[in-house]
């Protein structure tokens, strides 16, 4: 096993170790502990960051704060509770940029409507869950594409940061240019994203947290930040539930946005629910982990309940492979950290402290993360290389998550079909591809 702590556990009895199955999985309530405090110490950066990108849509920050301590705590819960695996869930990073900065800000829709796609969007997931689509989809969508997808995010996330930190703005002759340089707000993101790098790179879990905290307080000296507290009563979350607009986000133009949500949400998820299981050592042979079906409903479910609350998708983290690396196992590393969410909760004061240029840099830290699966491309096959290609690029390039994922499917087929190797293509995709194309001829 991949423990930090002792190799040989103690045996455990008694109603907690029973119901997690402690002996079955060598570890100890102790370490399973420990395990949910350092998987919350790399992603509680969500409750800073995700609160500033929807507060873009125009929706209130407060609000925002603490529903996402909500739906990351009770949804971690469930997963702990229900399957019994050392997987957080949270808002996930790349579908809250999409909505505030795409959806809401590009296309123009109101932030009740776009929280009304995402609720389509993830009851789908949830039905393609159901229905068990969702596991043949993963099996015939192209390694090529997902990455594609995964880095086109990445980069489009990136963007966001840089902008946010003033790293580069807008420019009516070149489209965009190199901000001010000399500006302590573009100097603390910069700081801000070294921080990041480098102790993430010596393997300190809470970089994010830690580099969010140094620049915030360098903020107190250049007067961007101003102390107002650090405990407070969260506020009602009942001013974003009333406002959701169901009904107006069944749309025909809505259509490729809420497919999109959908379809990112399922690589996302249902990859790191496999890559942290993997890291756990509870992948079988199949490449199945145990109660996998419990895991993907509790995953979907979750979307639903934060797009109804008020918060974009929300998905298994990747960050919970930082406590599996120090022993977690079970699913009482989760419950830690969702009760942990739902304490920060009281604490929103802080993080109404935090300017726009602190978050920046984990804003593109991020992109250096999920852009990191380009290498596993095979360059040498165009087929497979050109169609990753077009759908990183074109995410950030025509500002739009869902026209990127479009044109790389149909790039995908056009590939295929005219070097004769279409006999590799597959009914998945061929059928994504005619329902994007049918979109671009007869809706946009």
């Amino acid at each position: 096993m991949n423990n930090t702590l002792d190799d040989i556990k103690p045996a455990e009895s008694g109603g907690l170790a029973s119901f997690f199955k402690f002996n079955q999985h060598g570890t100890t309530a102790r370490t399973e502990i420990i395990a949910g405090f350092t998987t919350f110490l790399t992603m509680v950066y969500i409750v800073f960051v995700n609160p500033q990108i929807l507060g873009a849509a125009q929706m209130d920050t407060k609000v925002v704060f603490v529903t996402t301590c909500l739906i990351a705590g009770v949804g971690s819960i469930a997963m702990g509770l229900v399957a019994n695996l050392p997987v957080a869930l949270a808002p996930a990073m790349g579908l809250n940029a999409f909505f505030a900065f795409v959806v809401v800000g590009a296309i123009g829709v109101s932030w009740q409507v776009g929280m009304g796609a995402i609720f389509w969007g993830a009851v789908g997931l949830f039905l393609l869950t159901l229905f068990r689509i969702r596991y043949w989809m993963i099996a015939n969508i192209p390694i090529s594409l997902r990455i594609g997808i995964t880095s086109g995010i990445g980069l489009f996330i990136a963007m966001m940061g840089l902008k946010n930190a003033g790293v580069i703005v807008a420019n009516k002759d070149t489209l965009v240019a190199i901000g001010d340089l000399s500006s302590h707000g573009v100097l603390l993101g910069v700081l801000g994203f070294f921080i990041i790098a480098v102790l993430s790179s010596r393997q300190f879990h809470a970089a994010v947290l830690v580099s969010i905290v140094i620049t915030s307080l360098c903020g107190l000296f250049f007067g961007d930040v101003h102390f107002t507290g650090i405990y407070s009563t969260p506020p009602s979350v009942m001013s974003v539930m009333g406002q959701v607009d169901l009904s107006g986000a069944l749309s025909l133009d809505l259509a490729g946005i809420i497919f999109s949500f959908m379809l990112i949400n399922l690589f996302d998820s249902s990859g790191t629910l496999i890559g942290v299981t993997d890291k756990a050592g509870l992948i079988d042979s199949e490449g199945k982990f145990p109660n996998m079906n419990k895991a993907l409903y509790v995953d979907s479910l979750s979307s639903v309940a934060g797009a109804f609350i008020g918060t974009s998708s929300v998905t298994a983290y990747i960050e919970s492979t930082s406590g599996v690396a120090v022993g977690g196992r079970t699913g009482l590393t989760a419950v830690v950290v969702g009760a942990l969410f739902l304490l920060v909760m009281f604490f929103s004061p802080l993080a109404e402290m935090v300017p726009g240029y602190a978050t920046a840099g984990a804003l593109i830290f991020v992109g250096v993360l999920m852009t990191a699966s380009l290498a596993r491309v095979d360059w040498n096959d165009f087929t497979e290389s050109v169609p990753t290609f077009i759908t990183t690029v074109m995410m950030p390039f025509s500002f739009s998550i869902t026209e990127g994922i479009a044109l790389g499917f149909m790039s995908y087929c056009v590939m295929k079909v005219f070097t004769g190797r279409w006999r590799e293509l597959n009914l998945c995709v061929v059928v994504v591809a005619l329902l994007f194309a049918l979109k671009i001829a007869f809706i946009d």
